[in-house]
């Protein structure tokens, strides 16, 4: 076993101060220094070098009963990092092992060896297995192809678009042979990246009129299948929009992450039954099989150039906090991951 690299005795750690009741504020969380642990047996430490900061976090901020248990109260948050092992207890791991784990929100993370995944920074950039190669890929890939059953052919509306899952599921449907790619978006910069880059067909700004108006132009003989990251008006609108069979995978609800009132939309649910729509609710970790399919098609995407990457990187352990509220607030075009000081 490699020799081991020197760790610090106390690290940083973001902990959750309050839940927050609506939007998440700054006060809600609170860096804290904390002992670095030594790896037992079986065990890694772990220098992490980015974070990622995803949606479904602030699920976890509610103290409710979910697929995924709540954050605690004066603890540690935690969420996906990769990094580099700095000691090990460990068969098979070594100082100097890129590693993918989910013990976010931390510098450095001691945590069994099982927990972790060894991954290959020269085949790919390392932070990209927080998104294109990672969950955020998988979520794109699993839930348009097995969840949506995409079919050549077919007529695709992706809400929040140019996030990092809408952003893939575009790409991806174009690439599998999708006739039409339509993309909802919060900026007119944003409609232009969609369309020059990353190859949708059509894409509007949800803010400049109602969505079922400006999905009625972009896509005037309907869908087939939807992709929803927003939920709200959006979901509505592409149950007005799908056809007779028409499919649509729920992956996200942005738009109500932060309300405190029930939402006011989709009032046309009766629309489902005549239509004989398929309405599916998707989670990644039902679809753990998919991973080495998902990797080999994606990542010779990535290198012949099929498929775009593309992050916001925020710079500084201390700005965790601030890009997780700038994801809620759509401040991000595709991955948003933190960079440590390192």
């Amino acid at each position: 076993m490699a020799a081991e690299q020197e760790a610090p005795a106390t690290a940083r750690e973001w902990h959750l101060a309050a839940r927050p009741q609506g939007w998440p504020v700054p006060t809600d969380f609170a860096p804290v220094e904390a002992p670095v642990r030594r790896p037992g047996p079986g065990e890694i430490l772990v220098r992490n070098t980015f974070l990622s900061v995803d949606p479904y976090m602030r699920g976890r901020m509610n103290d409710v009963k979910s697929y995924v248990p709540p954050f605690r109260l004066g603890e540690a948050m935690d969420g996906g990092a990769v990094g580099y092992v700095v000691a090990s207890e460990a068969e098979g791991f070594a100082p100097g092992d890129a590693v993918l784990h989910g013990l976010g929100w931390r510098e450095y993370a001691t945590l069994p060896a099982q927990r972790a995944v060894k991954v290959d920074p020269a085949a790919a950039p390392l932070s990209a297995y927080l998104g294109t190669l990672g969950m955020t890929g998988l979520t794109a890939y699993a839930g348009l192809l097995a969840v949506g059953g995409l079919k050549e052919g077919d007529r695709v509306f992706v809400s929040g678009a140019a996030g990092a899952v809408g952003s893939m599921v575009g790409q991806i449907a174009r690439l599998k042979g999708a006739s039409l790619v339509v993309g909802s978006a919060g900026s007119a910069e944003k409609v232009t990246k969609l369309v020059d880059e990353y190859g949708f067909d059509a894409a509007f700004n949800y803010k400049d009129a109602p969505v079922r108006e400006q999905l009625a132009l972009a896509a005037p003989d309907g869908i087939d299948l939807y992709f929803d990251n927003v939920g709200g008006d959006h979901l509505e609108a592409a149950i007005g929009a799908l056809g007779a069979h028409g499919r649509a995978v729920l992956c996200g609800a942005i738009a109500q992450y932060n309300e405190t009132t029930a939402p006011a939309a989709p009032r046309n649910l009766a629309l489902v039954i005549g239509k004989r729509l398929r309405l599916e609710g998707m989670l990644v970790g039902d679809h753990a099989a998919l991973q080495p399919q998902f990797v080999a098609e994606v990542a010779g995407w990535l290198k012949d150039g099929s498929l775009r990457h593309e992050e916001t990187v925020v710079d500084g352990f201390e700005h965790a906090a601030e890009a997780f509220l700038d994801l809620l607030r759509g401040a991000n075009t595709g991955k948003m991951v933190v960079r440590l000081d390192a």
